[in-house]
């Protein structure tokens, strides 16, 4: 893959109206070569501003719980199911799904990893619908996260969205042990 082609591609996007509200559409980054694959959600607004994954917010907390899994941004691919700011950082509409998501299944392509993080409900929830995989009732997906499957060729192992700290702290033992996991995972079946 041209990579600096796709990126460029993605930049320029006008498949939906978000491209009229956004300042930038951000393709995913990171290690093009990485085992590692995280899927999250959409850009946030410092996200939009600065054009870069994960500059916002939940940043830190996305660092901190990386290096519970021995983990660095270096070793890991990241995008998002959505390219763009989603306006009042709302969920995803299909229309925007459908858009977004061919970037999304070429990255995946391209980089070919041993295991696709998803990083949330919607991330995870598309994963599901796209491998024609049972998706459990809303109230119950959070059963899924810290749990490993296979999706098609690619093993997936799903957990909670960074940002989930900044509403919602007491998750942190629990989210901290399933990044614990996950580390555990990878050490045990993706290292040489």
């Amino acid at each position: 893959m041209d990579w600096e082609a796709f990126r460029k591609e993605i930049r320029n996007c006008t498949f939906c109206p978000l491209h009229l509200t956004r300042k930038h559409a951000l393709p995913g980054e990171g290690n093009i070569h990485a085992k590692i694959f995280m899927i999250a959600q959409a850009p946030g607004p410092v996200e939009d501003q600065s054009g870069r994954m994960f500059t916002g917010p939940s940043a830190p907390h996305l660092d901190h719980l990386l290096a519970i899994a021995g983990l660095d941004r270096k070793q890991i691919y990241i995008t998002n199911l959505i390219k763009c700011f989603l306006p009042k950082c709302r969920r995803p509409s299909r229309t925007e799904i459908d858009a977004c998501s061919p970037y999304l299944l070429r990255e995946m392509e391209a980089v070919n990893p041993g295991l696709i993080v998803p990083l949330g409900f919607h991330a995870t929830r598309f994963l599901l619908m796209y491998f024609n995989l049972p998706r459990p009732e809303k109230k119950k997906f959070h059963l899924l996260f810290g749990h490993v499957f296979q999706a098609g060729r690619y093993t997936v192992y799903p957990l909670r969205h960074p940002t989930a700290l900044l509403f919602d702290p007491p998750k942190k033992p629990v989210m901290e042990e399933n990044y614990r996991k996950l580390g555990d995972f990878i050490d045990n079946n993706l290292k040489a």
